[in-house]
């Protein structure tokens, strides 16, 4: 592997992508550190931590995940690259359900094209609504318990805080365009990694004054538990790559047909379907559609009945919460692949060119064998998110972490998201390596991707 990575710098256009990228990436964090005007930093980041310890880990707190702290710092990029992966997904359930835009989709690049056009229009809206109501609630701080954040509230504060968010999502995603383009390719995926890595030394800092070695006074944890985490995040590593590589392969049969002289078909191939269809996005839509009620309830007096509900049901790593988060990510994992995963259409496009599977036949019978064994492979799927999904949640309690900043990174949409890219890049960098002729990462096999 470490030669591999060696042969990336010896092949002149690999290594341009990979600085082009690592500079794009330093452009991107160094505007995570600039802050949008009219705002007091330090007063902030108080409310930040006085909501932390109100209401634990809340819906800000799981979009700052994506925003690598700029959301805290409330910067020039605090939207982050989320409303374009709001946009692109809602884009794509909208594709699957209305035909209009389905039948654009079907148009090949051109189709692609205006499909993403769309997706960029759509993402200006999203960032001027939420740039906006982020304008009021700041505005507005001291309603909730919280100090004044705007040095001077009014229609200016917003109207600038408005422009400028729209204008960092936006150079944002143009910079993911340019490391798709000019860099190894997934510049989305690469900023979101990015976003999520810039945690991880705050992550090892908390851990070392967790376990404090030069203090034992102040010790809260063991040296036994440090090492069992390690052992813990090394087994959790391992079994997200081996689930995010893992696919049923079902043997496809094409018949022969002999036009004129010569024979077409006859070869064995196979479909391949993956265990985990949906991957992250269920559990970014199970984990948003749990926070929004807990973030929903600070607006409520605390002496409101409907606040006590809300707060007991949905309290971040107790037992209804990990329950509902579990049914949730079924859900979601069933709804988007019945969504992605359309098995009708896959039968007749086997029955179209000709291939079939093996002891079943063609048409009805086909989707309906593809629907049999997606939907089992789905069940496995959902189990295996969703053991991820509650890890942080087990992890805290098991081996008592007070801080999600460390737990995070034992599962979630932390872990699946930063394997998942990793793989991908990886497999990237794997094909330019192959195709000059060096050798890739592994020796024998192949990455594959997740999609």
């Amino acid at each position: 592997m470490f030669k591999s990575l060696g042969n990336i710098f010896k092949i002149k256009d690999l290594r341009t992508k990979v600085l082009i990228t690592l500079a794009l990436i330093f452009v991107y964090r160094l505007g995570c550190f600039i802050p949008t005007p009219g705002i007091d930093g330090q007063a902030l980041s108080g409310f930040f931590d006085q909501l932390a310890k109100k209401q634990g880990f809340s819906l800000l707190g799981f979009v700052s995940i994506f925003t690598g702290g700029a959301l805290r710092k409330l910067s020039v990029f605090a939207l982050g690259i989320m409303p374009y992966i709001s946009a692109s997904i809602i884009m794509q359930l909208l594709t699957s359900v209305i035909p209009a835009l389905e039948k654009i989709a079907k148009e090949g690049k051109a189709g692609y094209e205006r499909i993403n056009q769309y997706t960029r229009y759509l993402t200006v809206g999203l960032c001027l609504i939420q740039g906006f109501f982020l304008s009021l609630w700041l505005s507005n701080s001291a309603h909730f318990g919280g100090t004044n954040i705007v040095l001077n509230p009014g229609l200016g504060f917003t109207l600038v805080t408005v422009i400028t968010l729209t204008a960092g999502t936006l150079f944002v995603m143009w910079l993911g365009e340019q490391i798709q383009e000019r860099g190894i390719g997934n510049g989305i995926s690469i900023i979101i990694t990015a976003s999520i890595l810039s945690r991880l030394p705050s992550a090892f800092y908390q851990l070392w004054i967790l376990y404090s070695p030069f203090d034992p006074s102040k010790r809260q944890i063991s040296l036994i538990t440090v090492i069992a985490l390690l052992v813990v995040w090394i087994v959790v590593i391992v079994g997200v790559v081996l689930f995010s590589q893992a696919q049923r392969r079902i043997p496809v049969q094409y018949a022969r047909r002999v036009i004129g002289r010569r024979v077409y078909g006859g070869q064995s191939t196979f479909l391949p379907i993956r265990v985990d269809m949906a991957g992250v996005i269920a559990i970014i839509f199970a984990q948003s559609v749990l926070l929004f009620p807990s973030t929903i309830a600070q607006f409520l007096p605390a002496t409101s009945f409907l606040h006590r509900i809300v707060t007991t049901i949905f309290r971040y790593r107790g037992l209804w919460y990990n329950l509902i988060y579990v049914v949730m990510v079924f859900f979601f994992m069933y709804f988007y692949t019945a969504i992605v995963f359309n098995p009708v259409e896959i039968a007749n496009d086997l029955k179209k060119y000709g291939g079939f599977i093996p002891g079943v036949r063609p048409g009805q019978n086909t989707a309906a064998y593809l629907d049999y064994v997606a939907t089992r492979l789905v069940f496995a799927g959902a189990l295996y998110i969703s053991l991820i999904a509650i890890a942080p949640a087990l992890v805290m309690k098991g081996f008592r972490i007070p801080s999600y900043r460390i737990a995070s990174f034992f599962g979630g949409t932390t872990v699946l998201i930063f394997v998942g890219v990793m793989l991908d890049t990886m497999r990237q960098i794997e094909s330019q390596l192959m195709l000059k002729h060096y050798d890739g990462f592994l020796k024998t096999g192949r990455l594959k991707g997740r999609r």
